[in-house]
Order: C-alpha cells, then sequence, then structure tokens
C-alpha cells in the first residue's frame, strides 16, 4: 500500500502543482516496475546459465559478478575469497553512482578500489533496490541483456 503523505499545494497553481506530484509518483511507479521486470528477467537468465534454473538470489549474482570482475572463472574459491569477490562487484556496481573508484590490480591480479564518497545510509529494501538497479545496469553495459 502506498504511503501518502499530507500535501500542502502552492495557494497561486495548485492544480498545476498537484499534476507535477503526480507525474513524479507515476514516473517513479513506472520506472520501479520496469526495473521490476529487467530484474526478474535477468535473475532468470543467470539462474538458467549458473543455478540449473534454481533462482539465484541477489548475493549469489553479486557473487558471479565478482568473479567476472577477477576474470578467473573457473577457480574455486575459500570462504574469506568468496567475500572479498562479492566485495569487489560490489565496489564495481556501485562505481558509476561515484560512491567508488577503480584503484589497482595487486599482483596477483585482484582489482583494489577506493572509497570516494560514504555510502548513505539506506533502509533493507532501498539497499535492495539500489544493488538490483546497479546490477541490471552492469548487465546492460556489458551486453548481456537489452
Amino acid at each position: 500500500m502506498a504511503n501518502f503523505q499530507r500535501i500542502k499545494l502552492n495557494e497561486n497553481n495548485p492544480v498545476r502543482e498537484l499534476f507535477q506530484i503526480l507525474r513524479y509518483y507515476l514516473c517513479s511507479m513506472t520506472r520501479d516496475e520496469n526495473l521490476k521486470g529487467r530484474w526478474e528477467g535477468l535473475q532468470k537468465k543467470l539462474s538458467n546459465q549458473f543455478a540449473d534454473g534454481e533462482a539465484m538470489d541477489l548475493d549469489a549474482i553479486i557473487y558471479v559478478i565478482g568473479v567476472q570482475e577477477l576474470g578467473q572463472p573457473h577457480k574455486k574459491f575459500k570462504k574469506d575469497h568468496k567475500i572479498d569477490l562479492m566485495h569487489i562487484a560490489i565496489c564495481r556496481l556501485l562505481e558509476p553512482y561515484g560512491y567508488y573508484e577503480f584503484d589497482y590490480f595487486d599482483e596477483e591480479g585482484w582489482p583494489h578500489y577506493k572509497i570516494l564518497e560514504q555510502l548513505p545510509t539506506l533502509k533493507a529494501g532501498e539497499q535492495s533496490v539500489l544493488m538490483k538497479e546497479a546490477i541490471v545496469n552492469y548487465f546492460i553495459n556489458n551486453g548481456y541483456i537489452d
């Protein structure tokens, strides 16, 4: 259910301001529905390719991106390296948003990023939407989906 707040309209032109507010909410809803459809399609495609059709969750997809970014898709990783791979993925995914910037590759070929801006405090649902949007954009930019 939508969370509607009481809105004080501009007294000079309340109808126009109301239409601007409605347009904003409709555009947001359309963007969210578009993201939801793209996310579900991407999730299904990745699940078929990497998990024999079993649905991959957000963490599993982030892990796959980390492996892709490291460039060692056939290597077996220990648990602590899996966490590092997810960190690589998150840095890479949030780089276009201005939070991280690639810094260098170490002697083992692992990418390192520097923090440009602290991530804002987000609720769990907001974090999920941000990461899904970043993942969809990552796969669009890499030509995996349209």
